[in-house]
């Protein structure tokens, strides 16, 4: 039987989301701040400026008032950029009296407080107004899903029962979910895939070849799973749908925002030029601020995570970043991952 589900974030994932939702039998609510985008959604049911030439279900209705969206709502997606969750959720808390369960779908660490989006959730919802926090995360481009194209996802929330729930809510013969208990893991590979994404565009954008993606992802996903260990991760996470699998349909597809703002840094544009020229949030930006800061904190090395810090926030040319990278002194490929074993099992 289909549930009332509030999906808070009209942009494309946003709207891909409500569309498997819509396609499995539920009531779906799509809430955004933009009237004439919401207006376009209920009249025409596209959302042509996220979404071009998709026709979205006629079961999706489109909210501009948050408090009547959250009517009667047990069941949250929250599909907003990384630096709006704080905003959005003193909202909500403001227009609800009912445990909800809020399934996140966003891709980040917040810069400063270091914090996973989960534990955001947890800080900014009162704890009588949050049943469970769930992540739903993987490989999954907006614009394929859409489409209906086969794609895999995870669910993972620290109550399996409530993985499983949203397992259900959005299991489809197009769209397939899996369960992982390991919320740390795959909230983490989900973010700092954003940042190797980042490095692939620009060295794409440099007119680099094959040889040097392939060494930027494998490199890359060694220093997402040393980070990731060190904050209580599974390292086998990271050879899932969260870890390498997300990392590899980012790093090599035109979709990933995140590869595009990269390619245009590559070819020498600046990060305000790229942010504005983009128009819609590059994750990989504040992730990289935040990935950078933990990894101080914690003290891991992060080599490539250090030289795109220095292209986005000291000046740093793309080329002089690569240069830095290829002239480190020598070291072993197999301590990684004897390192990264030998933390999960302190």
């Amino acid at each position: 039987m289909g549930q009332q589900i509030i999906v808070i974030g009209a942009g494309s994932w946003g709207t891909a989301l409500a569309m498997v939702l819509a396609d499995n039998g539920h009531e779906v609510r799509l809430w955004g701040h933009n009237k004439d985008l919401i207006s376009e959604i209920n009249q025409y049911h596209t959302n042509s400026r996220y979404l071009p030439d998709i026709k979205l279900p006629e079961e999706i209705i489109g909210y501009h008032d948050l408090e009547a969206a959250l009517e009667g709502i047990h069941t949250v997606v929250l599909a907003v950029p990384t630096k709006a969750i704080r905003e959005v959720l003193q909202k909500v808390t403001g227009y609800t009296d009912k445990p909800l369960t809020i399934v996140h779908v966003s891709k980040g660490i917040e810069p400063d407080s270091l914090k996973r989006i989960s534990e955001i959730i947890e800080e900014e919802m009162p704890k009588e107004l949050l049943k469970d926090v769930v992540v739903l995360s993987g490989p999954s481009h907006a614009e394929e899903v859409s489409l209906r194209h086969p794609t895999t996802v995870t669910s993972s929330s620290k109550n399996i029962t409530a993985a499983e729930h949203v397992q259900d809510l959005f299991i489809n013969k197009y769209f397939r979910v899996y369960t992982n208990p390991d919320i740390v893991g795959v909230e983490i590979g989900g973010a700092l895939k954003n940042i190797i994404a980042l490095c692939a565009g620009i060295t794409d954008g440099l007119g680099y070849g094959d040889n040097a993606k392939a060494a930027l992802i494998t490199r890359g996903l060694a220093e997402i799973a040393r980070l990731g260990s060190v904050m209580g991760a599974n390292p086998l996470t990271f050879s899932g749908l969260t870890g390498v699998g997300d990392l590899i349909v980012t790093c090599t597809s035109v979709h990933s925002r995140n590869w595009r703002a990269g390619n245009l840094l590559g070819k020498g544009q600046s990060l305000e030029e790229v942010l504005e020229n983009m128009g819609m949030v590059v994750e990989g930006v504040r992730t990289t601020k935040a990935a950078y800061q933990l990894a101080h904190k914690m003290n891991v090395s992060m080599p490539i995570t250090f030289a795109l810090y220095d292209v986005l926030f000291n000046d740093k040319s793309p080329k002089e970043a690569v240069d830095s990278l290829m002239g480190r002194l020598p070291t072993h490929e197999m301590e990684d991952l004897s390192n990264i074993l030998g933390e999960s099992r302190n």
